[in-house]
């Protein structure tokens, strides 16, 4: 019984033991994983340190991102921010998501020195954005430009016809929900369409001539759609430099600012997924090769462009390369 009650005890006591380190294991891998996740997505907690110079990547397809002009207005307010490099690989995007991102930036630029930094494209809304920095600087073969607006819209009134499909409709006037891509378009409706772009690429046009010290007829011989290379924006003035990121803080130090200092990348806040926070989702996506699983992995299928709406000041990287 003396032995029964011995082995008793010490099943007990190694229960115990078990319980505790299972749940010490549990908490230890739970933070294990929680650091690792952000340190594998390089997330970073800047401006609360150290004086540094701010790096804020503007990539893909250009909207009015909340997120970006918040991440704009923070770097504007911290002091430990010296200088900013704007880092920019865009094909352009809506106008109005353009216009806000500008706004924000000649903002941010009014109280710190802001260098633009293209890589491989800055083209419409894109390109509206580096030219709100104070100085803009591309390589060799980067692709800048692509200064104009355009609004499009499908035509379905063939295949509506094809499967007997008919639209009734009340309005209040001719104009109303016009173009519709199911009533073909009159010269009327392409008339109205014609005023509002011509009056958005008209402010575009002001905008380059004013940010790039040229007159607007100069300006606007640019502003036919046209593409150049880096060697040739700066041959028309479009850029001021030819280089990376090395070249950039060059200049923000002729501005002020220590070339040594580190340079600071910051990123978004966001949560990520709906099942992973941010971190882990980079990571996760970066592991399997496809990016991160949240806005990232939409943005580099080119699913964010199926969802633009109203005037786009957008480079069709398509149709320039098939010469539609």
């Amino acid at each position: 019984m003396s032995m029964k009650a011995d082995d008793l005890i010490d099943r007990r006591r190694l229960r115990r033991k078990l319980t505790f380190w299972r749940i010490a294991a549990f908490l230890i891998a739970g933070l294990a994983i929680v650091g690792l996740s952000t340190w594998l997505a390089g997330e970073r907690i800047p401006g609360v340190a150290s004086d540094h110079i701010a790096k804020v990547k503007i990539e893909g397809t250009i909207t009015e991102d909340e997120d970006l002009l918040d991440r704009l207005d923070q770097v504007r307010k911290s002091s430990s921010v010296k200088g900013v490099i704007l880092s920019i690989d865009s094909p352009g995007g809506t106008t109005a998501g353009g216009e806000a991102i500008f706004d924000a930036v000649r903002k941010l630029a009014a109280e710190k020195p802001v260098v633009a930094q293209v890589g491989t494209l800055a083209a419409s809304a894109g390109y509206m954005i580096a030219s709100a920095s104070d100085h803009i600087v591309a390589r060799k073969s980067s692709i800048v430009g692509s200064i104009g607006v355009l609004v499009q819209f499908p035509d379905l009134t063939g295949l509506m016809d094809k499967l007997g499909i008919k639209l009734e409709e009340v309005k209040s006037s001719p104009l109303k929900a016009e173009p519709s891509p199911f009533n073909p378009t009159t010269e009327e409706e392409r008339a109205m369409m014609r005023n509002m772009i011509l009056d958005s690429y008209d402010w575009f046009v002001g905008i380059v001539a004013e940010r790039r010290s040229m007159s607007k007829a100069e300006a606007t011989a640019l502003a036919d759609g046209s593409v150049f290379t880096g060697r040739q924006a700066l041959a028309k003035k479009l850029i001021d430099e030819v280089g990376g990121e090395d070249q950039a803080i060059a200049w923000l130090g002729t501005k002020g600012v220590d070339a040594k200092l580190s340079v600071v990348e910051w990123k978004p806040a966001g949560s990520g997924s709906m099942f992973l926070p941010r971190a882990l989702a980079q990571a996760l996506g970066r592991t399997l090769g496809v990016g991160d699983f949240s806005a990232e992995l939409l943005r580099e299928m080119g699913a964010e462009r199926l969802f633009l709406d109203g005037m786009l000041s957008l480079w069709q990287a398509e149709k320039a390369v098939s010469g539609d």
